[in-house]
């Protein structure tokens, strides 16, 4: 009787217990919801870099991990990691009774027992927010309560895909996909049956059997033994198949993904183009983009070989060089050479370094007057010195040497100074300002200068892709295209961004090819003949800054526009043992016509617009008076005689920079009499120099050492 009564009491004690168990189960399962968040690191996609044509990777940012569909992993795959993890999934309710009880009794022990895991479980502890790596009861009980609601909600395959795209698979592999790619060198779809086997095999011990050598590779060819094996217990293998299988060759671990030379420049704008058009860091790190990029890998490989090759071994490790390459069409940065990363790792000389940009600034000063009134045949004071009353000092040209009443296209060719101030004064530093900022130069660099006589000289300071950005404005018939290194962005889901570049009239189409003529005679018979090509035409400008402290040559054709320059790092005057103190039209104009070359072979030959009519006429068109701008006092220029022949074309040009510049070799290589320069005839000025004069004098510089330098006069 009284072991009736103990044995009842028993009875409903035990019913009683697991009443309020499962009472407490219904409670735990009613506030226990599936997390509506995914872990960020569980989803995330890098994103990967790609050169202009979209192919040819560039640089990865971010998580190893590219997802992929269930139907794009071989079956034998997916039979392999069912294997290998959990060979009851298609038919448990996402845990594992037994599994889980031994799971339980390891984290109340201690011990470190075989994990009792579904591939369910191991999805939710890896793919939700809200539940952490740590071992404990609560926890489990947690994991376990998820994993049973998600087997009700969600499918199988659906659950298989998730985990398959979120397990690490070691070097650095997130998901199958990248795991094929790491391992085996190619996409998940080719995978054979032994690679899928050693890829489950892994995912028990990612880091040891990465790259197993000696004990770990004996014990990873047991682990995937053991993979074959349970497979052909699972009947996804017949006997015959398990029989045949051989452990696979592993492809060599890569190395981490190391930006090299240009790159990391090219890495560096990429990011912050995307931050300004709306990406976050994270975004491009675990958004899973492909971002084309504006860059030519060939183009960019002929910048740095058109700099080293040219540039002497002994070039000062302080003297940089910058080259940035623009597409006047679209105001893509197809090229550019930053310099050494060894010697400035964050610093680019491309992008980053902002140098005086001397006379390369006068095209716009040009620009702004042949869009305000002025023409090719208006003259200016180029005398020397030329006082302005809003400079504390005179201005000088090279030497004071007075060119006396020069039109716009001999002043620009010869690079004077005064005429510029003087040209500056005349249609208004403010126009000069505005069309130097519709251009692409930011008006931040030009504010503290603008009203400053020397403006128009290049006292301000501009990047290389600035100035070869501004310079496209001339060659795409006066529209600036915004400068951009972003073609594309597309997102993980496919979705497709591609680049509109802010398009701007900087100044009327003519105005712009009055302003390529002008620029056509400094290469043909101006400062900047060192840069011709012999096949096409060229526009440009040179620029070199009071001592030689920045030195630029900027020109284009009709298809890409170019700037390069020289300076130092500690702002001294650039000088190259054997080359001496540089001017725009030596080295940097070399460098320029050694890429060009390159960049230019094989693409057709396109001319630049017509000018104005340039010579005699009866006057030209007043400024309007009513603006605030002073009069000018007119000179018809001198006929030109149009008859006269141009150089030829094909002569060469020597490429040492210390040779007189009106010594050309002769076609045979060997040193020749100077020929004769056949452009637009000088004109009957009191003063008025040759055009032949060297590139020294040619520049506007005043003599202090014995060698000409271009006076950049502050306000």
């Amino acid at each position: 009787m009284r072991k009736r009564r103990i044995l009842r009491i028993i009875l409903i004690s035990g019913g009683a217990a697991i009443l309020v168990l499962a009472g407490l189960f219904a409670v735990a399962w009613a506030l226990t919801p599936i997390p509506d968040e995914t872990q960020k690191q569980a989803t995330a996609q890098g994103s990967v870099i790609y050169y202009r044509d979209g192919k040819t990777v560039l640089a990865r940012q971010g998580v190893d991990r590219r997802r992929v569909d269930l139907s794009q992993v071989p079956k034998h795959v997916r039979e392999a990691v069912i294997a290998a993890e959990n060979r009851s999934f298609y038919e448990d309710a996402g845990v594992s009774i037994k599994g889980t009880a031994r799971a339980v009794w390891s984290t109340i022990t201690g011990r470190q027992l075989q994990g009792g895991s579904t591939i369910t479980q191991q999805l939710v502890r890896n793919y939700y927010s809200g539940l952490s790596q740590e071992r404990s009861i609560t926890r489990k009980f947690k994991e376990i309560l998820i994993a049973m609601k998600v087997d009700q909600s969600k499918s199988k395959d659906w659950v298989l895909e998730q985990y398959l795209n979120t397990i690490y698979f070691g070097r650095g592999a997130n998901g199958i996909q990248s795991a094929a790619r790491a391992y085996f060198g190619k996409d998940v779809e080719k995978l054979t049956v032994a690679e899928g086997a050693y890829l489950a095999a892994v995912i028990q011990q990612p880091s040891r059997f990465a790259d197993p050598k000696g004990s770990d590779l004996a014990a990873a060819r047991a682990r995937w033994q053991s993979v074959i094996k349970a497979m052909g217990q699972t009947g996804a293998l017949a006997p015959e198949q398990v029989a045949a299988q051989r452990f696979p060759e592993l492809a060599e671990p890569k190395k981490p993904f190391e930006l090299k030379g240009q790159a990391q420049y090219m890495l560096e704008q990429v990011t912050a183009e995307l931050n300004r058009r709306g990406y976050t860091d994270e975004d491009i790190n675990s958004g899973g983009l492909k971002i084309v990029t504006t860059f030519d890998k060939k183009l960019m490989q002929a910048a740095k070989r058109a700099v080293d090759e040219v540039l002497p071994d002994n070039t000062p490790k302080k003297v940089r060089t910058g080259l940035a390459a623009v597409d006047p069409a679209t105001g893509e940065v197809v090229a550019f050479y930053g310099g050494k990363p060894s010697q400035s790792k964050y610093y680019d000389s491309a992008f980053s370094a902002k140098v005086m940009a001397g006379s390369t600034f006068k095209p716009y000063t040009l620009a702004a007057a042949l869009d305000n009134g002025f023409d090719l045949s208006t003259r200016v004071n180029g005398n020397s010195p030329l006082r302005v009353a809003s400079a504390p000092q005179a201005i000088p040209n090279d030497g004071g040497r007075s060119y006396g009443q020069i039109d716009l296209v001999a002043a620009t060719q010869n690079s004077v100074n005064t005429a510029f101030v003087d040209l500056g004064q005349k249609v208004g530093l403010d126009k000069v300002a505005k069309v130097a900022e519709a251009a692409g130069i930011p008006a931040s660099q030009l504010e503290q200068h603008k009203n400053a006589a020397a403006f128009p000289l290049g006292v301000a300071s501009v990047s290389a892709v600035q100035n070869a950005s501004g310079f496209s404005t001339f060659a795409n018939k006066g529209v600036h295209m915004e400068a951009h290194v972003v073609k594309s962005v597309t997102d993980a889901e496919g979705r497709e961004q591609v680049v509109e570049p802010v398009a701007t009239r900087v100044v009327s189409e003519q105005a712009a090819a009055d302003t390529t003529y002008a620029m056509q005679q400094v290469v043909k018979y101006g400062t900047g003949t060192a840069a011709r090509l012999y096949d096409r035409p060229v526009a440009g400008k040179t620029g070199t800054t009071d001592d030689s402290k920045s030195v630029w040559f900027n020109g284009f054709t009709p298809q890409l526009a170019v700037a390069v320059d020289m300076f130092r790092d500690d702002n001294a005057t650039v000088t190259i043992p054997g080359y001496g103190t540089q001017f725009g039209g030596q080295l940097p104009a070399q460098i320029w016509r050694a890429f060009m070359t390159e960049a230019m072979a094989g693409k057709p030959v396109e001319e630049f617009p017509e000018p104005s009519d340039y010579g005699w006429s009866s006057g030209y068109s007043e400024p309007d008076h009513d603006r605030d701008e002073p009069r000018q006092d007119y000179t018809p220029p001198v006929e030109p005689d149009w008859d006269r022949p141009e150089p030829d074309p094909e002569m060469p040009f020597p490429d040492d920079p210390t040779q007189d510049e009106r010594q050309q070799p002769d076609d045979l290589g060997r040193s020749g009499e100077p020929p004769v320069e056949t452009g637009p005839p000088e004109l009957d000025e009191p003063d008025q120099p040759s055009i032949q004069e060297d590139e020294r004098l040619q520049e506007g510089r005043p003599q202090d050492t014995g060698r000409g330098r271009e006076r950049q006069p502050t306000a």
